[in-house]
């Protein structure tokens, strides 16, 4: 009788492992993505009760909240969140670039509303928050 010995793995082994690699990675990657867009969404979100904040200190020393948009509604865009920067925070870069969302306040001399848009080609998730209110997503 002759014993063969095996040297190593048989391809179908190893198509095998690959496979399950791929799945694993697959997962993984997934996951990832999912997790990096949720904490952008709640950055914006600490940014926003930030902007409330401020939008107290901007009312006490000058009797009105500051609007980087009139009336009903805003556009977000690069330019309002300058705007926001220089008004509420001196100039301060408290808006992170890297969140991909622009941020508009609108509203009256009585109240404002403040909202961030995601600025992603795939995405339509807004996230407004009210005067004295919590953080609300539409879209996300």
């Amino acid at each position: 009788m002759i014993t063969r010995s095996s040297k190593g793995f048989t391809i179908v082994e190893l198509l095998v492992v690959v496979a399950i690699i791929g799945i694993l990675s697959a997962i993984g990657v997934v996951s990832y993505n999912g997790y990096v867009s949720g904490s952008k969404k709640t950055a914006a979100e600490n940014t926003i009760q930030q902007i409330a904040l401020a939008q107290t200190e901007y009312y006490s020393n000058n009797g009105e909240y500051f609007l980087s948009g009139a009336g009903d509604t805003c556009t977000a865009s690069a330019t309002t969140s300058e705007d926001i920067e220089d008004e509420l925070f001196a100039g301060e870069n408290t808006i992170a670039d890297d969140i991909d969302f622009e941020i508009c306040v609108f509203g009256s001399g009585a109240t404002f509303t403040i909202r961030g848009e995601d600025q992603t080609a795939d995405s339509t998730c807004v996230i407004t928050l009210v005067r004295n209110g919590a953080p609300t997503r539409t879209g996300c």
